[in-house]
């Protein structure tokens, strides 16, 4: 995974991230692109797909689905908590007051409103959610969904299929945590990772190309010694298969940091100031902006990361003061605009985190964690939208109506995709084949 530059972030469980270092600053060993790119084990008969694409917002740290999509107006307080509701337009149909614009754009999305499952903690939540799969105590590691997106569909003309952009909360190593990269299907799948500094004045493609300083005769020096580098490890005994036909990888390496699609794909500034003040001139919303711009360069599932949405303490406040402004206008501006360009019907946007948050408000004026009942909203890419599918009982607790799992999630995904749920893949570490799901149906009201 390439790794720019990162804020920290920080979840109730301690977790903090590092700085990474550019790529066009690393040196021998920090050059990690090449194996983001390395070869496909199994070059099989794979899907063409429904030339639908994926951006998945992930809201990191679980968002409340009382405060957000699934309000209780008339529970007791220590239940509904601070805030009043909105129409959406549809009748009977309301969400947080602090979400206007995302209200008014219930046209273009549907919400699940009984997502259930069983884990309670981050990071097993995490690797619930994103890849589809219960975390198996066998030490088996699926793949990402975005992975396997990648694995299915690969590069064209130089475009990554996979990236990831924004943040979220972690330590070291918190991409296997969150269970965003490759798994079973290798290094090869892992997310490009863009990082968090969409909002800094000065974002560019060069900040994924070339640093200052760095020219291109003083680039390819540096490949000349990673090839020495490469031919060493080659004559080991160890990690010869980490190093397996990675020579033509180098050369895709080297022409997507020089690529003049990649550096147009990465040009915020080319968006009118209009435009980009629409989305909010936040790391998120400018993340969201750029994650269009990726889709309609061709790569086909884009993670854009906003952390912090693990309220044990002060639920209302932070999100009334710091998440639920900058949701509402990067995500009601993001449908708006691939709708203005008819992108829409060929991209699923899905909003999300890894669980809900407990009913009853805490002493510290918070909410806990909650898997048993849980909100995703999503539409676009063939998914019907202006519905609500799924009903929790009066106090959030759990599922009245249509209990939903992850693996209808994920099928439901997958159709969008036009990836059979049915479709194997082989494990580049226990050479067996594994489906890309155990169970789970599409949801039959949205398709």
């Amino acid at each position: 995974m390439i790794n720019i530059p990162t804020e920290s972030g920080r979840r109730c469980d301690g977790w903090s991230r590092r700085e990474y270092l550019r790529i066009g600053t690393v040196g021998v060993f920090g050059l990690s692109l090449p194996e983001v790119l390395r070869a496909q084990a199994l070059e099989s008969a794979k899907p063409k797909g429904k030339g639908v694409s994926c951006i998945l917002l992930w809201l990191s740290g679980g968002p409340s689905q009382l405060e957000t999509f699934d309000p209780k107006p008339d529970a007791p307080a220590e239940i509904r908590g601070e805030f009043k509701t909105i129409s959406t337009g549809v009748a009977g149909v309301h969400f947080t007051e602090y979400l206007p614009r995302v209200a008014k754009q219930f046209k273009n999305f549907s919400v699940i409103r009984s997502l259930t499952h069983n884990q309670g903690t981050h990071g097993l939540a995490d690797q619930l959610i994103i890849r589809c799969h219960t975390p198996s105590a066998a030490g088996v590691q699926y793949p990402s969904q975005g992975s396997v997106v990648s694995h299915v569909f690969g590069y064209r003309n130089g475009i990554p299929p996979y990236v990831f952009v924004g943040k979220m909360g972690g330590p070291d190593g918190i991409r296997k945590r969150l269970a965003l990269d490759g798994g079973a299907l290798g290094d090869s799948h892992n997310p490009l990772e863009i990082g968090d500094r969409t909002n800094d004045p000065e974002f560019s493609v060069k900040d994924v190309t070339l640093a200052k300083g760095v020219e291109y005769e003083r680039l390819m020096n540096r490949r000349k010694m990673l090839g020495l580098f490469d031919r060493y490890h080659r004559n080991t005994d160890t990690e010869v298969a980490r190093f397996k036909d990675l020579d033509s990888y180098y050369e895709r390496a080297f022409s997507l940091v020089t690529s003049p699609q990649a550096k147009k794909a990465f040009s915020l500034d080319e968006e009118p100031t209009n435009l980009r003040d629409s989305y909010g001139r936040t790391m998120f919303g400018q993340s969201c902006l750029l994650a269009r711009r990726l889709v309609e360069a061709g790569v086909k599932f884009v993670t854009v990361g906003m952390p912090n949405w693990d309220t044990h303490t002060y639920n209302c406040k932070t999100m009334k003061e710091d998440l639920l402004p900058v949701l509402d206008n990067a995500y009601a501006s993001l449908l708006q605009d691939l709708q203005d360009r008819g992108m829409l019907d060929s991209t699923l946007v899905v909003c999300m985190g890894e669980f809900g948050r407990t009913p009853k408000i805490n002493a510290e004026a918070g909410r806990d964690h909650w898997p048993s009942t849980q909100v995703v909203a999503l539409g676009g890419g063939g998914i019907k939208r202006g519905l609500i599918v799924g009903a929790t009982n009066a106090r959030s607790e759990y599922p009245t109506e249509r209990p939903l799992s992850v693996q209808d999630l994920g099928a439901t995904i997958y159709h969008a995709l036009g990836i059979p749920a049915s479709l194997e893949y082989l494990s580049t570490v226990s050479n067996r084949p594994i489906k890309v799901l155990d169970s789970g149906e599409p949801i039959a009201e949205l398709i």
